[in-house]
């Protein structure tokens, strides 16, 4: 058996059917160590990943998969072996049929990419489809029998996979989710949601695999049993992986294993076999548990329709309701904000000391930046919390994608609704090697497109996985927008899908240049893009610091006039030199005014009244005639905090 059989055959059999288990633990256990590709063994040393193949097969393994389960381009990049994809797919299921000797079917193992894709990512669902089509049909060469998707964590991504076998043949599919201790997906979608969308998308066997072990793959199979008529397949790890003498090893016995088989086939289980930490051992004491067992109960499909995020989703509230500033957003009127740095140390008292001269003089809003510069500051949430609630005016909280994983920024946003923070500008961030910590680590689980996506979400009752929050959130969108970028053309793509994805307005990294703005939004306006935009308009307050920001900050210009000026003045002195910066950022904004809706001006080394200054003239704001004082080492070197931000 199987012999002369096909998949069809197997799956309307009256009886389970036994799956392999680990191919890595395998190959390590062989010497295969983990700083090597395991893919490249089909094309290295074949012989190993045949021995393995063998000895499941030998075991009672009747559906075995290929070595492939990483040999996607973008896996196979980080060994500069992209290049060599379709071939070493094309060898791993050759060497798996010749294992195989006609007494097992041959699954072609397709695993994740490991990186985000959209929503959450900047990789497109096409670019997703693509990758996953190299791998297809480098296995289909190799004359795999199905093919078997396995260790998903992300929906969407398991449907581009999905369609690229649907592109290529008509091969039967294999659609295996991995779920979280919690039951759920790392999205946070249910195993009866995953079930209800594999079904409509096409899947012949939905299932689960990897993830908890066999205990909280029986109650999630068990949920998944209720959303779908498919077949069910189950392929737990041996237990929880534990850290003995510095390696990682998984515990559960194979007697163990076959117990929990058998309980698998009772809650509707088709397909029984293992993943990490399972070997022949496990396989041999499972086929022999489920030899002699029928198909578990007979199970009627719950007649609920499959659910999109659309389905569920509720409309959020309107951006007027939402906070002042949002009110002002909707109204089309204009828009002030002064950036102020959180405190570098535990002591908020002269950074609200400014703020509340910034809510005195009619100020809209303060805008926080988030680790500018990589550098340690309070934290922004923090720091947010206090302008609103001890000052008394709204805050703008920059939040970045650099230091939290998805779940952190899940749990991070919900607090900071709950705080009564309702202004976000997202912001991927730059690494800390900009910074003072260069050694400390940076996550980038998503960025500013995927914030915006999720936060959008949120906004409309939804978690990542598509799961009603029970309250929706009611959050203003705001991202960055870079007019003096490298790349136009890419700055003006990621600024598209940004709106796409959500983004309700804009705020621009420091300009200096009115001609250069003005281009952008025309660009913009080409698009068929419309959202508010907030200049960053902000005052040079020195000659050095003009050509500092001109030559050594990437990404800003500051015209020749403008540097011409600022020598003209300070020539007289650094007074005349404040002065003329100022004078030069209100000529800026005068003449990009019918182009934008508000002006953000940063407030130089925490000095708001000469922030305030800026103002001067504009209806509602009281800049008043504060002296202002800066020695020659503020001039060198001020940088608007907004401005190394610079990976919007």
């Amino acid at each position: 058996m199987p012999s002369g059989l096909s998949f069809s055959d197997l799956l309307n059999a009256p009886r389970p059917i036994v799956f392999d288990g680990g191919m890595g633990t395998m190959l390590y256990s062989r010497g295969v160590f983990i700083n090597r590709s395991f893919d490249e063994v089909n094309l290295k040393d074949p012989g190993i990943v045949r021995e393995v193949h063998r000895a499941y097969v030998n075991a009672g393994a009747e559906l075995i998969e290929t070595n492939s389960f990483t040999a996607n381009p973008v896996k196979l990049a980080e060994y500069g072996l992209e290049a060599s994809a379709f071939e070493i797919n094309a060898r791993a299921a050759q060497i798996a049929r010749e294992a195989a000797n006609g007494r097992a079917l041959v699954g072609g193992s397709v695993g994740p990419l490991g990186i985000r894709i959209e929503p959450y990512g900047p990789t497109s669902l096409e670019e997703a489809r693509s990758f996953y089509k190299v791998q297809v049909e480098g296995l289909l060469d190799g004359g795999v029998d199905f093919f078997i998707l396995e260790t998903f964590s992300d929906l969407e991504e398991i449907h581009q996979a999905l369609l690229a076998v649907r592109e290529v043949c008509d091969l039967p599919i294999v659609a295996q989710m991995t779920i979280q201790e919690d039951g759920a997906t790392a999205y946070g979608t249910t195993p009866e949601q995953c079930a209800r969308r594999l079904e409509q998308w096409g899947a012949d066997v939905v299932g689960l695999n990897c993830s908890v072990g066999p205990a909280g793959i029986l109650t999630a199979l068990e949920q998944m049993a209720q959303g779908t008529t498919k077949r069910l397949a189950a392929q737990p790890n041996a237990g929880l992986p534990r850290e003995v003498g510095g390696r990682k090893l998984y515990m559960a016995s194979p007697e163990y294993m076959a117990k929990y088989a058998e309980r698998l086939i009772k809650a509707g289980a088709k397909f029984v076999g293992g993943c990490c930490g399972t070997t022949p051992e496990h396989i041999r004491r499972i086929a022999d548990a489920v030899r002699a067992l029928s198909p578990g109960r007979t199970r009627t499909r719950i007649q609920v329709e499959a659910m999109r995020p659309e389905d569920v989703a509720v409309e959020p509230a309107a951006l007027a309701e939402r906070s002042r500033l949002g009110r002002k957003l909707a109204e089309r009127a204009l828009v002030t904000s002064v950036e102020i740095v959180p405190p570098r140390g535990i002591n908020p008292a002269a950074m609200l000391a400014g703020v509340r001269m910034l809510r005195n003089a009619g100020v809209d809003a303060v805008n926080v930046p988030d680790g500018p510069r990589a550098q340690m500051r309070m934290g922004v949430l923090a720091t947010s919390a206090l302008v609103e609630q001890v000052a008394g005016i709204e805050a703008v909280v920059h939040y970045t994608c650099r230091d939290r994983n998805l779940l952190g920024m899940l749990s991070d946003l919900l607090g900071a609704h709950a705080l009564g923070l309702r202004n976000l500008l997202l912001i991927t961030g730059d690494p800390p090697k900009m910074g003072p910590y260069p050694d400390a680590t940076a996550v980038f689980d998503v960025d500013a497109i995927g914030l915006t996506n999720m936060v959008n979400r949120l906004n409309h009752g939804l978690d990542p996985g598509g799961n009603a929050l029970g309250e929706p959130t009611s959050f203003t969108i705001g991202v960055g927008l870079n007019p003096g970028a490298v790349d136009p053309d890419y700055e003006l793509n990621r600024f598209y899908w940004k709106v796409g994805a959500g983004a309700e307005y804009a705020i621009t990294q420091p300009v200096f240049d009115a001609d250069q703005l003005l281009a952008t939004i025309a660009e913009i306006e080409k698009r068929d893009i419309w959202v508010p935009i907030v200049a960053g308009i902000w005052p040079l307050i020195s000659v050095r610091n003009a050509e500092f920001l001109a030559n050594e900050v990437p990404g800003i210009k500051v015209p020749d006039d403008v540097l011409a000026r600022m020598r003209r003045a300070g020539e007289k002195g650094k007074e005349f030199a404040l002065e003329e910066g100022i004078v030069i950022a209100r000529e800026m904004f005068e003449r990009v005014r019918g182009a934008v809706q508000g002006l953000q001006v940063s407030a130089p080394f925490g000095k708001v009244a000469f922030a305030l200054r800026v103002f001067d003239g504009i209806a509602g704001i009281e800049a008043g005639t504060a002296e202002v004082g800066l020695d020659d080492s503020d001039a060198l070197g001020f940088v608007p905090p907004s401005a190394v931000n610079r990976r919007q």
